[in-house]
């Protein structure tokens, strides 16, 4: 009964899911390329073993470069097949792997389309990052005896309370992995209360990305630019955060000659952000106005630079004295401050932070951030660290050894993956 009444609210929602990449599409028209491959059709492969990764969007394609990496390393007879649900997801691949993997979207959760799919690619095993659960495909990769194994896994309270109002979905989705790897124990536990086998705790898999050295020397010329400002960068914003920063940057807590740079979490809300910066009564800056390796240098006085490009938020973070995390200062969980301390840079966060509820706590522990409890106080606290080196020093310091202790996530996922699964070299 489950399996019927799931394949037909399927029947409803496809329809639906077509007309709404039509809508997206209007900003990113990515969402309408090659939508054949949304219910299955796809080109034709060359043969040959498979890993395949999926990877729903940036952030977590991000999170599995360091486990590309590390398969790319110990199985270099299979191809790797990344699949996303997103453009920008799709094209954060592209960028950071080229033609090294094979690049499809991800069916819809169809009969037929998640048949089509593990017939047409043939994966030896499937890699699937954080929390991506669909039935049909994983009870398909079941049946035609692919193991699929759910990967740096996270689950919050929030999350958890929602698949536990769907128990019999729940349950047939995680009766079909071959296994998880938490990030943390407590992840482990909830997917372990809600049905899940196989739990292993591995870590992080964030704490492993590399910072290219390009990207701080791009940092390191674009600070050149504007010399000994104190400079924030707010990385990773959310609807309702850019109105809230710029209103409290009038503060008089704010230097005067502090510089700004709003870093979107979403290209498609780039003109608007640009926008409101514009009614703001704040000068700007646009990065995609830029040549490639430096900003005008008639751009001393401005007071925000809005950062409206893709892959160089390493950059962002290595040429600031301080961050204000994304997500974080509305209800939205945080996004992933793992990065800033990679790049030394102090992290100022708001309360809610759910989605990366450890690694927030340990870094507060670790005295590599701050937690506030609103954008004002944000603002005020970022202020005081910009203006105050020996403090910020201490925090940037503290951020460094925070994100190195915890390395090794990758090779520990990928060895406990390969051991579960039983892939061969």
């Amino acid at each position: 009964m489950t399996r019927f009444l799931y394949a037909l609210a399927w029947l409803f929602v496809a329809p639906l899911a077509v007309v709404r990449l039509a809508w997206r599409s209007r900003r990113q028209p990515g969402y309408v390329a090659r939508i054949g491959e949304r219910f299955g059709r796809y080109d034709a492969v060359p043969a040959g073993p498979r890993i395949w990764i999926h990877a729903v969007s940036v952030g977590e394609t991000r999170a599995a470069a360091p486990l590309v990496e590390t398969l790319d390393f110990t199985h270099p007879g299979h191809r790797i097949l990344m699949t996303h649900m997103t453009p920008t997801g799709r094209a954060t691949a592209v960028e950071l792997f080229g033609d090294r993997v094979e690049h499809a979207w991800l069916p819809y959760d169809l009969g037929f389309a998640v048949r089509a799919f593990v017939r047409h690619f043939r994966p030896a095993m499937g890699i699937v990052m954080e929390t991506e659960l669909w039935p049909r495909l994983l009870e398909e990769c079941a049946r035609q005896k692919v193991p699929v194994v759910l990967a740096n896994a996270r689950l919050s309270e929030r999350s958890a309370a929602r698949y536990a109002r769907f128990p019999a979905v729940t349950r047939w989705a995680l009766g079909n992995l071959a296994g998880i790897a938490a990030q943390t124990s407590a992840d482990a536990r909830r997917f372990t209360e809600l049905g899940a086998r196989g739990v292993a705790i591995t870590g992080n898999v964030k704490f492993d990305l590399a910072v290219p050295d390009e990207a701080l020397a791009l940092g390191e010329a674009f600070r050149a630019r504007f010399g000994k400002r104190p400079v924030w960068v707010a990385g990773s914003t959310r609807e309702g955060e850019e109105a809230l920063l710029l209103d409290a940057l009038g503060a008089e807590a704010v230097p005067k000659d502090a510089l700004l740079v709003i870093v979107p979490r979403h290209p498609q809300r780039f003109e608007s952000v640009a926008e409101l910066i514009a009614a703001s009564g704040f000068t700007m800056s646009r990065r995609s106005a830029w040549r490639a390796d430096a900003p005008p240098a008639d751009l001393a006085d401005v007071d925000v630079w809005l950062g409206d490009s893709m892959l160089e938020m390493p950059a962002w973070y290595a040429l600031a004295d301080v961050a204000l995390l994304g997500g974080s200062f509305a209800p939205l969980g945080g996004q992933n401050l793992i990065e800033a301390a990679a790049c030394g840079c102090p992290v100022v966060m708001g309360p809610h932070t759910f989605n990366f509820a450890d690694a927030a706590e340990r870094s507060l522990v670790a005295g590599a951030a701050v937690r506030v409890p609103d954008m004002a106080a944000g603002v005020a606290e970022a202020a005081r660290i910009a203006t105050h080196p020996v403090d910020r020093e201490r925090l940037a310091k503290a951020a460094l050894s925070f994100a190195r202790v915890h390395r090794g996530a990758a090779a520990r996922m990928a060895a406990g993956i390969v051991e579960r699964l039983r892939l061969g070299g």
